[in-house]
């Protein structure tokens, strides 16, 4: 997920409101909450990249990377 963009809290923000309708409600929520806090650039990164194109991955992308968040959220 190497990028050289650094992701604002709106950038990632957005992304997730833009994937609201394919991510799992609980992560959706979960992730809208935890986004409330202050994080590091790196994590908003990290966030921002596993949201990008969710909507257009295979199911078992989904799969990993709704673990990925999950893992973050825990």
């Amino acid at each position: 997920m190497a990028c050289n963009i650094d992701h604002s809290i709106e950038d990632v923000m957005n992304k997730l409101e833009s994937q609201k309708n394919s991510l799992p409600e609980g992560i959706f929520k979960e992730l809208k909450s935890f986004l409330q806090g202050n994080y590091s650039q790196k994590l908003l990164n990290d966030i921002f990249h596993l949201l990008k194109k969710y909507d257009l991955v295979s199911e078992e992308e989904r799969e990993t990377r709704n673990a990925q968040l999950l893992h973050i959220l825990n």
